[in-house]
């Protein structure tokens, strides 16, 4: 039950409204009796709130309910036109789309090619077309848009991003150029973090404090704790690629702080898939080799295979698990999780094998009880969080404020 709010008249308004209004999104369709008993709120009271909700179209009628004794009573839901969110994922290769109404309820997806040249005007015109490619019936509210770096708070300027991938991102106030630019309240975000978002109704639901390690071509983590995103000072929290670590090259043995060295230097997907080729397994990429070396090593099957080519994969699994379980050891020594989600194309090869084998190595390496987990979120995670936070923005606006008791944390 919702806990009622002393105040101004204006105010306790106010916050009622919020109150049946996140009602409705989590369990809506409801009867206006329904909603009385669930916020705690007169019957009359209810009514009334109905009444504003519908007035200032951010509540529609949805029908009556029948089968039930006694009078009809009429349903309702959140208006799905209220507003719009949009979420967009870019990468060097490609712009991935997916747009919502209020509710949720996802409209439409789509991908489209990165900027064909390095300039703020290719950028703007590859995102423009990107977004026509799923059209809400009003622009959006919000447009989230994750991408391989992060702006720096304390310049407005993208960081800790490849000028080769980006090179078309580094210009002043990204965000509010963007933004200015499209149309559209633009909000710039890591992809990781994104993704890690994601996981807060997948694999880490119900746990407030967990990291994301993101194992792919490259490597990132995303640091959650007491349930929102922590991303550092200068917006670099989770920037792991060139952490240093035993037997992988320093930043001064590499010439620079990004040249090749560090965490990725040693479990990046250029490492992994050397790793595994010298094992004798074979990979066009690194997602190939772990995918065979799961195989070849008869994980989980009822008579695993013997010889010397199982012994190799296994080897070879072991090294790779060792690797990422060496970076692991640093991170959760320092944030003591209570979860660990292994995310991105390596932990997917590698699948629940590969898994187990990252939680033995990390248990030998670190006095961490954080479970180890794989990432739940089916499709894209990146837009998956991008199309949450953007919601979670867009719903505050239009509802005046999230949700006055109960809600989820604010990111």
């Amino acid at each position: 039950m919702t806990e009622l709010v002393r105040g101004t008249p204006g105010l306790v308004r106010a916050v009622n409204d919020r109150a049946a209004l996140h009602l409705l999104l989590r369990q809506g369709p409801l009867t206006r009796p329904e909603i009385s008993r669930l916020t705690g709120l007169s019957k009359p009271t209810a009514s009334q709130v109905l009444a504003r909700l519908e007035g200032a179209g951010l509540v529609v009628g949805n029908g009556l309910r029948t089968g039930l004794p006694g009078r009809v009573p009429e349903t309702y839901r959140v208006n799905p036109a209220a507003a719009y969110a949009t979420a967009v994922d870019v990468t060097p290769e490609w712009i991935a789309v997916r747009a919502a109404d209020i509710t949720g309820t996802v409209l439409g997806e789509a991908e489209a090619p990165a900027p064909a040249g390095g300039g703020r005007e290719a950028l703007v015109a590859a995102l423009r077309g990107a977004l026509a490619r799923v059209p809400t019936p009003e622009p959006p509210r919000r447009v989230v848009v994750g991408v391989q770096g992060a702006v720096d708070p304390t310049t407005g300027r993208l960081a800790h991003a490849s000028e080769e991938d980006m090179a078309a991102w580094f210009f002043p106030d990204v965000e509010r150029t963007l933004g200015a630019e499209l149309g559209v309240p633009v909000r710039i975000e890591n992809d990781v973090n994104l993704a890690a978002v994601a996981e807060r109704t997948h694999a880490a639901a119900g746990c407030p404090d967990f990291v994301l390690l993101w194992a792919d071509e490259g490597l990132g983590a995303a640091l959650v704790l007491d349930g929102r995103l922590h991303r550092g000072h200068f917006g670099g929290a989770g920037e792991v690629g060139y952490l240093p670590l035993p037997g992988a090259p320093t930043a001064r043995e590499a010439g620079g702080p990004y040249g090749r060295h560090g965490y990725q230097e040693l479990a990046g997907g250029d490492a992994v898939r050397e790793l595994l080729h010298a094992h004798g397994v074979p990979g066009a990429d690194f997602a190939e080799a772990v995918t065979e070396a799961v195989r070849r090593a008869g994980y989980g099957a009822d008579a695993p295979p013997v010889g010397e080519e199982a012994e190799a994969a296994r080897a070879g699994l072991g090294r790779v698990a060792a690797r990422l379980a060496a970076g692991l050891a640093s991170i959760v020594t320092v944030v003591d999780p209570g979860l660990v989600v292994l995310a991105g194309r390596l932990c997917a090869a590698g699948g629940e094998p590969l898994r187990a084998l990252v939680e033995r190595e990390l248990r030998v390496l670190a006095h961490s009880r954080a479970r180890i987990r794989l990432s739940g979120v089916p499709g894209n995670p990146v837009l998956a969080g991008a199309l949450d936070l953007a919601l979670t923005a867009a719903r505050e606006e239009v509802f005046g404020g999230p949700p006055p008791v109960g809600g989820g944390p604010v990111l």
